[in-house]
């Protein structure tokens, strides 16, 4: 364990989401893994610019990934949790490679999968996210010390390079919300949201 991952607080990812969302201000895409992590953030604020990512673990970030490049000008930030990630590490290389000054990928540690059991993840052992991350080539990779780090974190400017990546310890509190189960849906809303198709109204 390294000594940045030995003094991250442990924070709450519900409070953690609410922050974020409170400081979008230029219609930034983000893209939610499954789960908690998209049930936190409809409940925070549903947005035409969200994705909710339904059914399939690890791949919060290629989507973000995706956006990033095609719109290089829009911030996007890609929620995702331990588990998740550990499913589709090799993203973190293939996003090293790319280098998208706009993307910017939070992790939700708990070190568990929390919705299936509570069974133990790797990040709840010997796995250091972040020390991955590095070693993948994200330079900018580091653990969130406090809610205010957070906050800190969340202002960086493109101009300066990127990707960065966020880990933050968490709790193991449930979600607070529930995401409509439509991914078509979920699909054309987030379109229109990005200025590429027809989206419709999604229902809370």
């Amino acid at each position: 364990m390294s000594n940045d991952r030995a003094a991250a607080k442990i924070l709450n990812r519900t409070a953690l989401t609410k922050l974020l969302v409170q400081r979008l201000k230029h219609d930034e895409a983000v893209v939610a893994g499954i789960g908690n992590t998209n049930f936190d953030l409809f409940a925070a604020g549903h947005r035409p610019q969200n994705f909710y990512m339904l059914g399939s673990m690890g791949l919060a970030c290629p989507i973000a990934l995706g956006v990033a490049l095609a719109q290089p000008d829009r911030g996007v930030i890609a929620l995702e949790g331990d588990g998740s990630i550990l499913m589709g590490l090799g993203c973190l290389s293939t996003i090293a490679t790319m280098k998208p000054r706009n993307l910017t990928i939070v992790i939700w540690d708990n070190g568990i999968y929390q919705i299936t059991g509570k069974q133990l993840t790797a990040t709840g052992g010997v796995t250091d996210i972040v020390a991955v991350a590095r070693g993948a080539g994200i330079a900018a990779s580091e653990w969130v010390r406090d809610e205010a780090h957070f906050e800190q974190l969340l202002d960086r400017r493109f101009d300066g390079g990127g990707p960065i990546l966020l880990a933050a310890k968490i709790d193991d509190e449930a979600g607070k919300g529930q995401t409509p189960r439509d991914p078509a849906l979920i699909r054309s809303r987030f379109m229109k949201g990005l200025g590429t198709g027809r989206g419709g109204a999604l229902e809370a």
